[in-house]
């Protein structure tokens, strides 16, 4: 008995001990994440810019009814420097159609000692060069005459994980030198159905102003350039998106090196693999991407990849889906080989593929077209027929010698369903084929309105089908 009044009393004796230990571990962290997020702001925010643009367009306010006037325009965002030499990243959106570029830098980057008042100083106003913009990642580039900047290293974005901690910097409606955090959402959105730009998605407090500036980890590292906001209020809602950091960094390196942004391809149609294709086509692979063209006489074909084969890896790291494999060639340099293991019929291969730069969209064909002789309503584009005429400002031999080329797109029609862009040529409709404009606006007209219409159309060299529903 009275070893177990003995054990008892030590129980209780050991809670009483512990209860202020724990107390102390909890006050101690929760000043320790004050201390270490304050260090990381004086850290990262000498690094952080704020953007000021002028441009020139149609001025708001009390003006007559009908008039047209422009004037002197302004706007803010964020940026941050990224060489020591004034390279600065920011969105291509926060510079396009800017006639002047400033750049407001922190006091600390001028190498001003901080101050005891908790009023920052507005530090030094430079003016800005836009070395080059890509308005597919809407990155753009700038660069100050200035030295010895303090700037922020690039982290690795696919290193990132769902309910990871970041920090967004920049200035936010104007506000200079704003913080805050949360947490990964999720890793890699698509916010575009077949368009290989992926962002993080996070639920940090973004607003208009903070365009440009950076999304960091806990060790100061860039792993996101905060671009855009999901929002029905116009403030923040917790569904912020950045651009990843490896993407971030191709796109510097590119502008900064040649003031222009080369993609590579290597002349495929990807897709991603799931069950039910892996089970239409029997495969065993049921998870990945599957070839789903490739294009004739391409770098791939002459590879000795094959229409259906399935992409295990790429360079060594393994392929999960088709936005994961475009991007991962994009950002190969154009004329390298990449190594591209792939299942076929159940044998792994290897192969060595040349990446080759994609070719643009052509928009040459906009001095040949007018509303009224090449508008397809209902469908809302306007096209040409090919022709001799055409097919020489085309940039790649078209695959059928017979269909009608989407010229430019229309506003004036609403449609649900994918969409055509400019350079798309069509071939067939609802299976029936398309051999010249007149008999599309025939085959468009016999259509009610409700209807699933299902183009087949060649779109940079590759077959594929797209549906739009008339409404």
């Amino acid at each position: 008995m009275r070893l177990v009044r003995l054990g008892i009393a030590l129980c209780l004796l050991m809670m009483v001990l512990v209860q202020p230990v724990l107390a102390a571990e909890k006050d101690y962290s929760l000043q320790g994440l004050s201390a270490d997020i304050k260090s990381l702001t004086q850290k990262v925010s000498p690094s952080v810019v704020q953007i000021y643009t002028t441009s020139f367009g149609p001025v708001m306010g009390s003006i007559p009814q009908g008039a047209a006037v422009f004037g002197q325009q302004q706007a803010t965002g964020s940026g941050v420097i990224l060489s020591a030499d004034g390279y600065i990243i920011t969105n291509n959106h926060v510079v396009q159609g800017a006639k002047r570029v400033q750049v407001r830098l922190s006091a600390a980057a001028m190498g001003q000692e901080a101050g005891k008042s908790i009023l920052i100083g507005g530090g030094a106003l430079m003016g800005a060069q836009v070395v080059g913009v890509d308005k597919e990642t809407d990155l753009a580039v700038l660069k100050i005459n200035a030295k010895d900047l303090p700037y922020l290293p690039l982290g690795d974005s696919d290193e990132l994980f769902q309910g990871q901690l970041v920090f967004a910097f920049g200035s936010p409606m104007g506000l200079t030198n704003s913080v805050s955090f949360g947490i990964v959402s999720t890793v890699a959105r698509q916010l575009e159905k077949d368009n290989p730009m992926i962002y993080i998605q996070t639920d940090v407090a973004i607003n208009p102003g903070n365009s440009g500036g950076p999304l960091v980890n806990t060790h100061g590292e860039v792993v996101g350039l905060n671009t855009l906001i999901f929002t029905q209020s116009g403030g923040s809602e917790g569904l912020s998106f950045s651009a990843p950091s490896n993407i971030v960094q191709n796109i510097f390196n590119q502008i900064r090196a040649t003031g222009r942004v080369r993609r590579g391809v290597i002349g495929v149609n990807a897709q991603t693999l799931n069950p039910l294709i892996a089970k239409g086509l029997d495969l065993t692979t049921q998870w990945g991407v599957i070839l789903g063209d490739v294009f004739p006489n391409g770098p791939a074909h002459e590879g000795g990849l094959k229409t259906g084969d399935v992409v295990l890896s790429l360079d060594g790291k393994p392929m999960e889906n088709a936005r994961q494999f475009e991007v991962n060639i994009y950002s190969k340099d154009i004329g390298q080989k990449v190594a591209i293991e792939i299942n076929r019929k159940g044998q792994v291969l290897t192969k060595q593929i040349k990446v080759t730069e994609r070719k643009e969209p052509d928009y040459r064909f906009y001095d040949m077209i007018t509303s009224e002789r090449n508008l397809v309503k209902k469908i809302g584009v306007l096209c040409l027929d090919l022709d001799k005429k055409s097919r020489v400002l085309l940039q790649t031999k078209p695959r059928m010698p017979e269909g009608v080329i989407v010229a430019a797109l229309s506003a004036t029609v609403s449609l649900f369903g994918e969409n055509f862009m400019p350079g798309d040529i069509i071939y067939s409709l609802n299976g029936s084929k398309v051999t010249n404009l007149r008999g599309l606006k025939k085959q468009i007209k016999e259509l009610d309105y409700g209807t699933i219409a299902i183009f087949q159309l060649e779109r940079g060299g590759m077959l594929r089908y797209l549906m739009l529903e008339l409404e």
